[in-house]
């Protein structure tokens, strides 16, 4: 743990999927909130069909969904410092690369984790 899964509808431009996971997982590291680097492990899925709001024919909406789990114990304080970092580094990451023509909207969820986990 932590897992960070990154949801990104396809009218969304990430130009180089690997670099904007490597810039998470060096946020997360740089936190100071976990043991070591190979603890955070992170992926991109693909949304095929999507809608923002009722009507969206043109497609002019999008966004990017990150999902953060971590371990349980940490502070509401720590998972809101968290999620601004994630947020953060989204929009920094993508603010140049975006079409003038999608509005873009960044989501991030950071949950703690049920208390089982297990990992060899």
């Amino acid at each position: 743990m932590p897992h960070l899964t990154i949801q990104a509808t396809p009218n969304v431009s990430i130009t180089h999927k690997e670099s904007l996971l490597k810039s998470l997982n060096k946020v997360l590291w740089d936190s100071g909130h976990f043991g070591k680097p190979t603890d955070i492990k992170a992926r991109m899925i693909p949304i095929d069909t999507f809608l923002v709001g009722l009507e969206d024919d043109e497609q002019t909406n999008g966004f990017i969904y990150a999902n953060l789990k971590i371990m349980t114990g940490r502070s509401l304080d720590i998972c809101n410092q968290l999620a601004e970092l994630l947020v953060t580094t989204i929009e920094v990451e993508l603010s140049e690369k975006q079409s003038e023509r999608v509005d873009l909207q960044i989501c991030v969820e950071v949950e703690n984790g049920s208390g089982v986990y297990h990992k060899k």
